[in-house]
């Protein structure tokens, strides 16, 4: 009987190998881009890039393990998540009252610790940001909220 239902998990899995996600990024537009716009400095630019970007920008790498099934619908759904909610590439095309709300927003998740999402931290260990980067990350984006 368990050798039945290991086959049956085993033939499952690689049948749902079938089922992939969609890797192709949107364009940039660099003009519109956070970055671009806002030239923060180097320090605050690469924390955005290694902290940031990956899911909330339309820059998204995809590691070899999204080539797994149920993996990789975990990670595009977080990545479709990530945009919907900020992207930095289309920063350039919110409304000022947008800005701001997002603004305050990533204020309150950088300092409550709540991005980057911890399992992308196990994942991605430059993601990781110390105190002193969330406080950095903080102060800059108080700073753009005047």
């Amino acid at each position: 009987m368990k050798k039945k239902i290991v086959r049956i998990l085993l033939v499952l899995f690689i049948a749902i190998q079938a089922f992939r996600i969609d890797k192709t990024n949107p364009p940039v537009v660099q003009s519109q881009d956070f970055i671009t716009m806002h030239k923060p400095s180097e320090t605050i630019a690469n924390t955005l890039k290694n902290s940031c970007y990956d899911c909330h920008s339309n820059t998204s790498k995809y590691p070899w393990y999204t080539n797994v099934a149920p993996v990789s619908w975990l990670i595009k759904h977080h990545i479709n998540e990530g945009r919907e909610e900020l992207n930095f590439s289309e920063w350039g095309t919110f409304t000022a009252k947008r800005k701001s709300k997002k603004l305050e927003d990533i204020v309150e998740e950088v300092e409550a610790g709540e991005m980057p999402m911890t399992p992308y931290v196990l994942m991605h260990s430059e993601a990781k940001m110390s105190t002193e980067q969330r406080e950095a990350l903080g102060n800059y984006f108080k700073g753009l909220e005047k």
